[in-house]
């Protein structure tokens, strides 16, 4: 194991550390699916799967 994953598995144990790691991660993940949906919506994807998109959004949101 080297030193990174030593430190990171030091850090993981804090709860405090966990939490706002996940929280970026969520961040990461919705500004990754937006801009997913707004290169869809530039590239005049049908209606149906913009929605689709939209929908899954949703679903990832409501879940976290």
């Amino acid at each position: 194991m080297n030193i990174a994953e030593k430190y990171f598995k030091k850090q993981v144990s804090s709860e405090e550390f966990r939490r706002s790691f996940l929280e970026e991660k969520i961040k990461l993940d919705i500004e990754y699916r937006l801009e997913e949906l707004k290169k869809d919506i530039q590239k005049h994807k049908s209606p149906e799967d913009l929605i689709k998109k939209v929908d899954s959004i949703e679903q990832f949101v409501s879940s976290v």
